[in-house]
């Protein structure tokens, strides 16, 4: 008997004798080519159920990455996940000091001189807008005076003349005499719009104070104000709750990152005193640089 070639035995059959696996020796050797396609056919067969097999494998390990994974997402993750896409296309915040410390190279004091009793001195705001020493600021208080100075950052005190005006903005562009041996100025913010809610601050000098600093939010957009002693309404103005008061007004509107994003133009009061109530109001940075005129555009 052959090893390998008799098929197995089962109980209740008698064992088969060396006649019968030589009969059935001969009759599998006798098939011939017909023994080795029903190999080929298995192992063809063999072959189809592991890439089946394998398939299966891959479609599965598919389905728990990118199926299953997304199933446990929570919308916490998800919103974290856009803020942070977001994020990623921003220049990071500052801490508030930091705000501080980036503006006031660029921060101007205005002085005015216009002749009338009770009013021959105004002090007012500025930031300087380009490398020429532009400093951009508000209208009224530079409107019918007679002398004009400007004192810079590193003490620099110069005589300044109006280069441009625009009274529907309540915006005047000034070119200092003597510009500063070092001109820094200030970051302008993009053309991305603000929101209510966002953060922003004021730094400036108010009643005489130079330098100082307050924060808030924008409280309304697009407003339409007749401030006191205007004659027309001013448009489209950023309204927001950081405080303001007198000698604010030209002073720069900053965001979380620095940059200026309007210039401060005044308060609104039910009163006739000019106090800070918690509503002051900024030309967008974008219009009151069309009032600037041909005095030049912000640095790049």
């Amino acid at each position: 008997m052959r090893p390998g070639i008799m098929p197995p035995y089962r109980p209740g059959t008698e064992q088969p004798t060396e006649e019968m696996s030589d009969a059935t020796v001969t009759s599998r050797a006798s098939s011939g080519h017909g023994g080795s396609h029903s190999i080929s056919k298995r192992s063809t067969l063999l072959m189809w159920v592991s890439l089946l097999g394998l398939s299966a494998l891959v479609a599965l390990l598919l389905w728990r990455t990118f199926v299953s994974d997304e199933q446990q997402l929570t919308s916490a993750d998800m919103y974290e996940a856009v803020v942070g896409a977001i994020d990623a296309e921003q220049p990071d915040e500052l801490q508030l000091a930091q705000i501080y410390q980036t503006i006031l190279p660029s921060l101007v004091v205005v002085h005015t001189d216009k002749g009338t009793e009770g009013e021959s001195v105004v002090v007012g705001s500025g930031v300087v807008i380009n490398f020429d020493g532009v400093v951009l600021t508000s209208l009224h208080i530079v409107d019918g005076a007679e002398d004009i100075e400007v004192s810079f950052a590193d003490g620099t005190r110069s005589g300044a003349l109006i280069a441009g005006i625009d009274p529907s903005k309540d915006i005047a562009a000034l070119v200092p005499y003597t510009p500063p041996g070092l001109i820094v100025p200030a970051t302008i913010a993009a053309s991305s719009p603000m929101r209510v809610g966002d953060d922003v601050f004021v730094v400036g000098n108010p009643l005489g104070l130079v330098g100082s600093m307050s924060a808030g939010v924008v409280s309304g957009l697009e407003r339409e104000v007749k401030l006191v002693g205007r004659e027309q309404s001013l448009r489209g103005l950023i309204q927001f709750d950081a405080a303001v008061n007198p000698g604010n007004s030209g002073g720069p509107l900053l965001d979380r990152r620095g940059q200026v994003v309007g210039i401060v133009t005044g308060l609104a009061n039910p009163t006739e005193q000019e106090v800070f109530i918690g509503i002051g109001f900024a030309v967008p940075i974008g219009e009151a640089l069309g009032g600037a005129g041909g005095a030049g555009g912000p640095a790049q």
